[in-house]
């Protein structure tokens, strides 16, 4: 999918990077209300910068970004974060602050710095909370959690922003394979269930394939496919953007993609 009117966040014709020097270039991207997105591709790609600057984070090198048809860089911060919400790779972990507190900071683009937190702001952090299954960890000190249980609160955290989009950069890292596959449920049922316009990055290919509407590969400076994962995850696109040979197969139960690496087959990575 380019990008589309009813996009609640579009990049077009990107060129992302840092001081000038651009790491992707002409990209176009649209994120619909109620799907998931996942941007995939070798480590040092780009995929976390091109993330970071759908989130007003970095300004494009070219090419411009909107949400809900606006240009992100004239929103004010404030009321950029009323639209859009962002979780970076590894979040600070505030000493001795208990997740129901923490959630509430999600709030702050609502109201002022020193205003008093009102109804409405009960009901989301109440919402957020319950949503990302984390209600028996409300009281709880986040620095005594797992990892996933970590993941959960950062969730309700930015969920509380009450944002129609929700980036994600690597929500999974450094999480075993349950909390992975948790978090995962997770996203897909804000999506899904609450019409939030999900993007995120993912290193596991299989993952990528089995929770995106929409997938994103990116490899050598540019998109090497876009589209729903039928059309990303083929054999030849991931020799491209991997230098790996793989057998994709769909399992007859679940219609899932598997990808089964021919570790003899590696060849070059193609740019």
């Amino acid at each position: 999918m380019g990008q589309a009117d009813a996009a609640a966040l579009a990049g077009d014709d990107l060129s992302v990077g840092y001081a000038g020097s651009a790491v992707l270039t002409d990209v176009s991207l649209g994120l619909a209300p109620g799907t998931v997105t996942v941007l995939v591709g070798p480590n040092g790609c780009g995929k976390s910068t091109l993330l970071r600057t759908l989130a007003g984070l970095l300004p494009p090198i070219a090419g411009t970004v909107r949400v809900g048809g606006d240009p992100v860089h004239r929103l004010h911060r404030r009321e950029l974060a009323r639209r859009l919400a962002f979780l970076p790779q590894t979040p600070l972990v505030p000493a001795g602050v208990a997740v129901r507190d923490l959630v509430r900071h999600g709030r702050y683009a609502h109201r002022g710095a020193l205003a008093r937190h009102t109804a409405d702001d009960r009901a989301a952090v109440d919402w957020a909370i319950e949503v990302t299954t984390a209600t028996e960890l409300a009281e709880r000190r986040l620095d005594e959690l797992s990892g996933g249980e970590r993941q959960r609160a950062w969730l309700a955290t930015v969920l509380a922003q009450q944002a129609g989009v929700l980036l994600l950069d690597e929500p999974t890292t450094y999480l075993d394979l349950r909390h992975q596959l948790d978090v995962l449920e997770v996203v897909r049922g804000l999506a899904r269930d609450h019409g939030i316009a999900c993007g995120l990055v993912l290193h596991d290919l299989g993952q990528a394939a089995a929770y995106a509407d929409h997938a994103v590969m990116v490899a050598g400076g540019s998109v090497v496919a876009a589209g729903t994962p039928d059309e990303v995850f083929t054999a030849a696109h991931i020799r491209r953007a991997f230098g790996l040979d793989v057998e994709v197969v769909r399992d007859a139960e679940t219609g899932h993609l598997a990808l089964f690496p021919r570790l003899a087959g590696t060849v070059p990575t193609a740019n």
